[in-house]
């Protein structure tokens, strides 16, 4: 296991400043984001310039990309919006093949029009759970087109809520790039303090062999 850290920790839209931060903070591994390079999060392109600013701030600083943030609303009730976020996430997926980045991190999504982190009562709704594994799909036919994996997190405000939903989702696409990001925050809300160590430790039993990263 490695120890690493999000690049945007650390304040600045010039990799090398931020992978430099990475490493003097005693990291050797980031989870990138394109703000650290000056872009939108999920922008309409990545120029050729700021793919080899990345590498090289990376190659200089000894600190390996390992995730990639690729996240917009998968379930927004707006199919106009997941249609845009769906072509973002694409640019996204190419940016992390070209920098030899293994995976894209995503969110399930919500139908919460106004924020892509809280929740709607409309997120148990079975057209829910549809639009965002009819979006999945698509992501991963990208992700499989570039070789890239994509990293679903299990939240109490997204679709997936749980390890359940993780693994649900992933026998029913069936894809073998679709992995599971494990917050264990993200597991509960509220809970005993006896409660949260048998909460994580059984979704980390029910997720074995799906986990590709875990925060904390």
């Amino acid at each position: 296991m490695q120890i690493g850290v999000f690049a945007k920790t650390f304040p600045g839209s010039e990799p090398a400043g931020v992978l430099a931060a990475v490493r003097d903070a005693g990291f050797a591994v980031t989870q990138f984001n394109l703000a650290c390079a000056g872009l939108p999060s999920m922008p309409d392109a990545v120029p050729e310039d700021a793919i080899h600013a990345i590498s090289a701030a990376s190659n200089a600083c000894g600190v390996a990309l390992v995730a990639l943030s690729g996240t917009y609303n998968m379930a927004h009730p707006d199919s106009a919006m997941r249609d845009d976020g769906l072509r973002r996430l694409g640019v996204v997926i190419k940016a992390a093949a070209s920098l030899s980045v293994p995976l894209v991190t995503l969110c399930t999504g919500t139908r919460n029009a106004d924020d892509q982190w809280a929740y709607h009562p409309d997120n148990a709704d079975p057209g829910a759970w549809d639009d965002m594994a009819g979006e999945m799909e698509k992501a991963l036919q990208l992700a499989e087109r570039h070789g890239v994996d994509l990293g679903i997190e299990p939240e109490q405000a997204n679709i997936v809520t749980s390890a359940s939903d993780a693994t649900r989702l992933i026998a029913e696409i069936g894809s073998k790039r679709l992995r599971i990001v494990l917050d264990p925050a993200n597991l509960f809300e509220q809970a005993s303090p006896a409660e949260p160590r048998d909460i994580v430790a059984a979704a980390v039993e029910r997720t074995a062999g799906h986990i590709a990263m875990a925060h904390a």
